[in-house]
């Protein structure tokens, strides 16, 4: 670790974080240019292979933004796609992007350093930097909008310019270092530790958005809400929602590892999808159907009605069952598509019982600064189930990409070991260690 990171570490006031050079270069995970083409006519594209660990050159920084020393980081699916280089390899995003002005250029480099979560310390800010300054604990949210376009200003998501921070731009936060605009910053809750902290910003933001803010499903006290892959990183900050919202979290899982971890969190109905029966044949509108009556049948069983909203990020393998199973005058709302992008679904089921189909993105930075208050209160919990070094990047993105991951993996980067960064003890106190740690977090 370098000086500037380790006087972060450490707690060092403004002024000396001032005095202390910023390093030429700064640990990173990253993908390379030169590797685009190498799962060419591969069928498992295996991102140990692409995610590379190594120095790279720190980048010049911006009038609007930060400077981070990251302390921890997680993995998000984005990761895989970036290091699988589908749908489209991330380095075409970087040099659209970087056509677009002089500090958009830093970001079309051979290089992409990843990475859409990060908890740190920020070490230097841009002279156009007026809330913020080095020494505050932050969290940073995956989307950076651009506040000159006006839709930014009726809602961040909106505006053509947002993008996913560290997929669809450079520096993001699996590294030591990350370059961070000031309107993504989030205050870090004092009892967490980084790692916790780090789990908390895009998945959980992404899952308030979509269940709870007027832009998704609005879910109200009582509603019954399907959740696939309940046992995910979306998935169980989903289920808190739900469950602290006064809903009733029907969660679907693929073992029944996860089925326990799911019940332990307080999921109401926890279904294996071996009791659904999903067929090979996703096109197949009988197959559909049948699945979806099946799942039905169970949901009615545990809950006496059938679902008011479906939580729904698998995509092509669920997304047909999901519209037919949703309650007439329900809602499907849909922030991804891991097995898949293109859908298959019988339009009279939507369209006939007046069912509704939202698109959610992320979210916008009230809505992860409310996300963060529910964290912050104590409400919804970081969902760690293991924690790797960033030297063992690839590692941690594999669990994910083969969907062996329970909850969020979290990554360490400038911090050395677990359990650091807890500026808030007693509060931490009061909510209790097992609480905050609802899957047990695994040790590396």
């Amino acid at each position: 670790m370098d000086a500037l990171a380790e006087a972060a570490l450490g707690g060092a006031r403004p002024e000396e974080l001032d005095r202390l050079p910023v390093p030429a270069t700064y640990l990173a995970a990253h993908t390379r240019v030169e590797d685009v083409e190498m799962f060419r006519g591969v069928e498992d594209k295996d991102v140990r292979k692409s995610l590379r660990v190594s120095e790279v050159p720190m980048p010049e920084l911006a009038p609007d933004e930060v400077l981070i020393a990251v302390m921890a980081s997680s993995i998000n699916y984005n990761t895989v796609w970036s290091g699988t280089f589908e749908p489209v390899p991330t380095f075409s995003f970087l040099k659209a992007y970087g056509k677009r002005g002089y500090w958009e250029a830093r970001h079309d480099q051979p290089y992409h350093v990843l990475g859409s979560d990060a908890a740190g310390v920020i070490v230097r800010t841009g002279v156009g930097v007026r809330r913020w300054r080095p020494g505050d604990h932050v969290l940073a949210s995956p989307i950076q909008v651009d506040d000159q376009e006006p839709a930014t200003h009726a809602d961040g998501m909106l505006g053509e310019g947002q993008k996913a921070w560290g997929y669809e731009t450079n520096f993001g936060g699996l590294a030591h270092y990350a370059v961070v605009r000031a309107s993504q910053l989030i205050p870090k809750p004092g009892h967490l530790t980084w790692e916790e902290a780090a789990s908390t910003p895009a998945c959980a933001s992404t899952a308030y958005r979509m269940l709870v803010s007027d832009r998704g499903a609005r879910m109200k006290q009582g509603d019954v809400v399907l959740i696939w892959g309940a046992a995910g990183g979306l998935g169980v900050y989903a289920t808190q929602l739900v469950k602290q919202g006064g809903g009733i979290p029907v969660g679907v899982v693929g073992s029944e590892e996860k089925a326990e971890r799911l019940r332990a969190l307080g999921c109401d109905v926890v279904i294996n999808r071996s009791e659904i029966g999903i067929g090979d044949d996703l096109d197949d509108p009988d197959s559909v159907i049948a699945a979806g009556k099946r799942l039905g049948k169970i949901i009615r069983r545990e809950t006496g009605e059938d679902p008011h909203i479906v939580f729904e990020y698998v995509g092509r393998a669920t997304f047909g069952i999901s519209m037919f199973v949703v309650r007439r005058g329900g809602a499907v709302v849909t922030c991804g598509s891991s097995t898949g992008y293109r859908h298959e679904y019988d339009n009279r089921y939507l369209w006939m019982k007046l069912k509704r189909l939202i698109g959610s993105h992320a979210a916008n930075l009230q809505e992860q600064w409310e996300s963060n208050r529910l964290v912050d209160l104590g409400r919804i919990m970081p969902v760690l189930s293991t924690v790797y070094p960033l030297s063992e990047i690839g590692e941690a993105s594999r669990l994910v990409q083969c969907n062996q991951h329970i909850g969020k993996i979290g990554v360490l980067c400038a911090a050395p070991e677990r359990g650091l960064g807890v500026t808030d003890p007693a509060k931490r106190a009061r909510i209790g260690e097992d609480r905050l740690n609802p899957l047990g977090v695994g040790h590396q």
